[in-house]
């Protein structure tokens, strides 16, 4: 085998050495983006979730009678509070899937 023949078969061999890196390489980055996109929708569902406590209390607390001294009547109150009790359901209540959906 001649010299040049020697360094054709070591540049090919550097060269899968290199391809086998880069698939090794790539292999790790999905694996990351796939755990940083898990993170991301468990942060989103965190911040939607907590969006909708606010938004239900606020809700709530905006139905106050004008008048200070008049009591709200309890059918108000029980519809007021079915309301709030459904908007933290559908907030915090379990998660179904979009199989689960159709």
């Amino acid at each position: 085998m001649n010299p040049l023949q020697s360094r054709k078969q070591l540049l090919l061999a550097e060269s899968e050495l290199n391809r086998a890196q880069l698939v090794a390489d790539m292999t790790a980055l999905t694996a990351d983006v796939r755990a940083l996109t898990g993170r991301a929708r468990c942060i989103g569902l965190i911040v939607s979730s907590a969006a909708a406590l606010v938004a239900g209390l606020a809700a709530f607390r905006q139905g106050k009678p004008a008048d200070a001294g008049a009591k709200p009547s309890w059918l108000q109150t029980i519809l007021k509070g079915a309301g709030l009790v459904s908007s933290l359901w559908t907030a915090f209540g379990p998660q179904r899937s979009d199989r689960d959906k159709m």
